[in-house]
């Protein structure tokens, strides 16, 4: 490890760099706790470019605790739509009421308590401490992983517990007195803008001569890689079944894939089946209708974290049967201009745009 006054050092250096090439980020503009929050939950797994519309919206609509926790989850995830792993919008709702009703309004500033509220766990908790109130915590993402890795050849990815513990305790050590929030988004800020998985900018590195995988031209050996999950694809057929000028939607059952989001009904083409003999099938399970299935609207190709869904759209009308949902918690025959209103899932908002632009902007 580096000796205590190279350290300070190694400090100087990093923040001195990062208060002069540090990107524009509309939360970088405040201090205050609850739009750090919201920030960090979006970040999650997101890339700054994609989030920073998604936040600008998000604050106009709920500015503050305590207008977010008087909102619906409907509208909250309206909101959150096309961002994905609509967990964390459901999560930080959860907490703006806890933190009303708890906390009055104000976001808890000890570790203790923070990670008392859902979705919040160590990297969450230390990002929102160390930027709002300047409390002495570490935060690990992948970039700090990376950096860490690279400036002591740890043999760490944080692929297990103790790997994640090694990397957090190491963060932990090179921590200002003040100052850590600066200190921790310079860490993550150098992990995504030079010290890159690969080809990364060395030269450009304010603390390179830190760097032991630099000094050994082993960069590209650190860190050790991930075995990452396998990725499966699934086939899915799903319905547009238009009565009277109205079009079917149903919202998915809560505490689900994707719950609480509007969809069309349909499901996973199993073995042996064709597109229209699973949707004939989902159909008639799930709605206790026979459809008749008129042409393919669409195929479109959406990827998840564990798997790739082929989706094939096709227009419907009803042959015959009762309505009767039995797989959704709700379900509506709406007009089609109206379906802009309801969060669906990403995949499916595809289906929405080319509806509108096929058939009802004519």
């Amino acid at each position: 490890m580096i000796q205590p006054n190279r350290i300070k050092t190694l400090q100087s250096r990093l923040l001195n760099w990062y208060q002069k090439v540090k990107r524009d980020m509309p939360w970088r503009k405040s201090s205050d706790p609850y739009k750090i929050l919201v920030s960090e939950f979006m970040l999650q797994q997101t890339q700054v470019k994609t989030v920073i519309p998604y936040y600008k919206r998000w604050i106009k609509s709920y500015p503050t605790v305590k207008k977010l926790a008087s909102a619906s989850e409907s509208n909250v995830l309206k909101h959150w739509e096309g961002l994905g792993y609509y967990s964390r919008a459901r999560n930080l709702r959860n907490s703006a009421i806890q933190i009303q009703n708890n906390y009055a309004g104000q976001v808890p500033d000890s570790l203790e308590e923070i990670q008392k509220l859902p979705g919040i766990g160590r990297y969450t908790a230390g990002a929102v401490l160390s930027i709002a109130y300047d409390k002495k915590v570490p935060v690990l993402d992948g970039n700090v992983k990376r950096v860490l890795s690279r400036l002591f050849l740890l043999r760490e990815n944080g692929a297990h517990k103790k790997s994640e513990n090694k990397l957090w305790s190491t963060m932990e050590t090179l921590l200002p007195e003040k100052g850590c929030g600066d200190f921790n988004q310079a860490f993550m800020e150098l992990g995504a803008t030079i010290c890159l998985p690969k080809n990364p900018f060395c030269e450009g590195c304010p603390i390179k001569s830190f760097c032991l995988a630099k000094e050994k031209e082993r960069q590209h050996q650190f860190p050790p890689k991930k075995t990452g999950p396998k990725i499966s694809s699934i086939q899915v057929s799903a319905a547009v079944i238009f009565n009277k000028g109205r079009v079917y939607i149903q919202k998915r059952k809560a505490g689900g894939l994707l719950g609480g989001l509007w969809e069309f009904p349909g499901g996973k083409v199993e073995s042996g089946e064709t597109e229209k003999e699973c949707l004939r099938r989902e159909i008639k399970e799930e709605l206790g209708l026979r459809v008749r299935i008129g042409k393919k609207i669409m195929t479109h190709r959406h990827s998840y974290t564990r798997f790739r869904v082929t989706l094939n759209v096709f227009n419907c009308h009803i042959h015959s049967g009762t309505l009767s949902p039995s797989a959704c918690d709700e379900w509506k025959w709406v007009n089609p201009k109206e379906l802009e209103q309801f969060p669906f899932p990403a995949a499916n908002i595809k289906i929405i745009d080319l509806l509108n632009k096929n058939f009802y902007k004519k």
